[in-house]
């Protein structure tokens, strides 16, 4: 009996040491820690000690998962919305204006404003030909007048004008100004001035052209107060002649709620330059109407 334990436990060694070796070779496959292989050849040596008799079994090595690779995620760029690029705002006229200090017009405003006006679309000899002399201008004012006091100045013998001017459809004195109202403020500010001399509206608000043009052919008027659009349109329907007028006087330096003159207005600014080349800047070059800026 002792003979057959002892082969039996012989037989039993070889076959534990060759499962060790297949268990080593395993684990350098699988590239596992050295230290942890001689933890498990500790625990096999236990088993064997514990069970020496014919059913002993070999030690079973734990299959270890080989380690999966991670792979870390980038974070997912987000997409920036363009931002728009704030636009600057355009100054106003009136911006502008605020800031500046008001300077009254002098004749080479008007000369200025003339050939910035034509000057693209005019020769040479055709803007000789709308330029004025400084002979052509009344005095300008300071900005220290009333309008009653300004066309005494200008006008000292304005009795005597008025008293021959018998002339149907025509005025001695045209007064040119941006709108409606402002004819209206300077036809009440020229009382002083004016006398018992007759005045005319020449503007589009709720007077139609058909009743002008009648006025102007039944009577007999010294001065005409009103836009330039309106006393354009009467010159080019022959409602109103220019042949006797003296005194044409431009309302250039009153500013409106907006700080714009009169030339600041485009509009305005286009109908005025329009009504000078149609006719007063010929009568201005002859010397029979004279230019003032108030």
């Amino acid at each position: 009996m002792s003979l057959s334990i002892k082969r039996g436990s012989k037989g039993a060694g070889l076959q534990h040491i060759k499962t060790e070796k297949q268990s080593a070779i395993c684990l350098q496959k699988m590239n596992v820690d050295p230290s942890e292989d001689e933890a498990v050849e500790k625990a096999s040596d236990n088993r064997t000690a514990t069970h020496k008799d014919s059913d002993f079994k070999p030690a079973v090595t734990k299959k270890r998962k080989q380690p999966t690779e991670c792979f870390l995620g980038q974070p997912e760029e987000k997409q920036e919305t363009p931002v728009k690029a704030k636009k600057g705002k355009k100054k106003k006229i009136s911006d502008i204006l605020e800031k500046s200090a008001p300077k009254p017009g002098v004749p080479a405003d008007l000369q200025n404003l003339l050939s910035q006006h034509f000057g693209e679309n005019r020769s040479v000899i055709e803007i000789e030909e709308l330029k004025l002399s400084d002979s052509c201008f009344l005095p300008a004012n300071d900005l220290t007048h009333s309008f009653s006091s300004y066309l005494k100045e200008i006008c000292p013998k304005w009795a005597k004008l008025r008293k021959n001017h018998k002339e149907k459809k025509s005025v001695v004195m045209l007064v040119i100004c941006s709108s409606a109202l402002r004819s209206l403020e300077l036809i009440k500010s020229m009382t002083a001035f004016k006398g018992d001399c007759r005045v005319l509206k020449l503007f589009a608000k709720h007077i139609k052209i058909k009743e002008q043009l009648n006025m102007l052919e039944k009577a007999v008027f010294h001065i005409g107060v009103g836009t330039p659009g309106r006393v354009k349109a009467l010159v080019e329907q022959d409602g109103l002649c220019l042949d006797s007028t003296k005194y044409m006087i431009l309302d250039w330096n009153w500013r409106d709620q907006k700080l714009r003159r009169m030339m600041d207005i485009p509009e305005i600014k286009k109908e005025t330059i329009d009504l000078l080349e149609m006719s007063i800047i010929k009568l201005c070059r002859e010397g029979s109407v004279k230019l003032g800026l108030f």
